[in-house]
């Protein structure tokens, strides 16, 4: 995947992680505080200088009132018809991902 793919991709992203705090009318600063983080926080990740991993995204997510699954909706929609991750790995699986790992589980908390 080129990285001017990625970039765009990305931007994709960064774009819905900040509207979703706008959506729910919070500044960087309220969602610092949710997190217990501070709002140089906030605005690196919105503007791509520190990166979420999916757990981390979550809590921020949850921090916003947004469901997980519909950001995720969301963010695939909005990348439509992009390349996939198979281009980046030419060895591709021999058996889907979720045969290895299993349909997702709702945790009981």
């Amino acid at each position: 995947m080129s990285k001017s793919l990625y970039g765009r991709h990305n931007d994709v992203f960064l774009t819905l992680l900040r509207q979703s705090r706008e959506s729910v009318q919070l500044r960087q600063a309220d969602l610092a505080r949710l997190l217990g983080r501070d709002q140089t926080t906030v605005s690196r990740v919105e503007t791509g200088e520190r990166r979420l991993d999916v757990l981390q995204l979550r809590l921020w997510l949850r921090a916003l009132g947004v469901d997980f699954l519909a950001f995720m909706r969301e963010l695939d929609q909005r990348l439509g018809d992009a390349p996939v991750l198979e281009t980046i790995h030419p060895g591709t699986p021999s058996k889907p991902l979720i045969g290895v790992v299993g349909p997702a589980r709702r945790s009981r908390n």
